[in-house]
């Protein structure tokens, strides 16, 4: 018998991925809430009240016969419930028998660690001050970012017309130690004023291993 721990799950379901790389493919979100952050721009209902308490058994029951790509673990910050997280994989990755896809914020590393060897594909945001109006987290980033790159990981920035020089020059510098992949993400609804063929040039100009790309679900009306 299991230890069955809960935690509170905002929603599941199956929908497009917007966002990064996997764009356009399908997978299964679980939306954990709560966040150790507070950016901004954050388009994400944290309502613990409209959240529905799972144990890891309940959880493996809802998403045992998904056939999508991958599972998602979302949020809010799914690793804020990595005592939960790290049950369930243990007990059930196994036999989902899917690929774990990972969307964190990229700062609670020490999280990171204990869970890393169950994640297939890391999502991991770098958040920048201009946007987030909150402090940048540089620091934890390069931490978590040299665990996450044991596995593959790519990361993300959110950015607006705000950007500043400095902020593009530390986005490089994480990525190049392990060549991340880094996704430009323009900020939605996108401000008619920003420049994104200029913005793009200065970071591809220091570093190649970029792409430019929207929150494609924003596009298309999904979820």
């Amino acid at each position: 018998m299991h230890n069955q721990s809960s935690a509170h799950i905002r929603e599941i379901f199956d929908s497009i991925q917007g966002e990064g790389p996997y764009v356009g493919s399908f997978h299964t979100f679980v939306r954990f809430c709560g966040c150790n952050l507070n950016c901004s721009f954050c388009d994400t209902d944290f309502d613990y009240k409209k959240a529905k308490k799972y144990t890891t058994e309940n959880l493996f029951y809802e998403l045992k016969n998904k056939n999508t790509e991958a599972i998602s673990l979302t949020g809010g910050e799914p690793l804020c419930e990595v005592g939960f997280l790290k049950e369930f994989l243990e007990n059930y990755k196994e036999k989902l028998n899917q690929k774990i896809y990972l969307e964190t914020n990229g700062t609670l590393y020490l999280e990171l660690e204990e869970i890393i060897n169950y994640i297939d594909i890391i999502s991991m945001d770098i958040k920048l001050k201009s946007t987030t109006k909150e402090d940048s987290r540089f620091l934890d980033n390069e931490k978590f970012l040299n665990i996450a790159s044991k596995k593959e990981a790519f990361a993300k920035v959110v950015f607006d017309k705000n950007i500043e020089d400095n902020e593009i020059n530390t986005c490089i510098d994480l990525v190049k130690k392990h060549n991340t992949l880094l996704v430009l993400q323009p900020k939605m609804p996108m401000d008619n004023e920003i420049d994104l063929n200029n913005i793009f040039e200065k970071f591809y100009s220091k570093y190649q291993n970029i792409r430019l790309i929207p929150q494609v679900h924003k596009f298309l009306n999904l979820l």
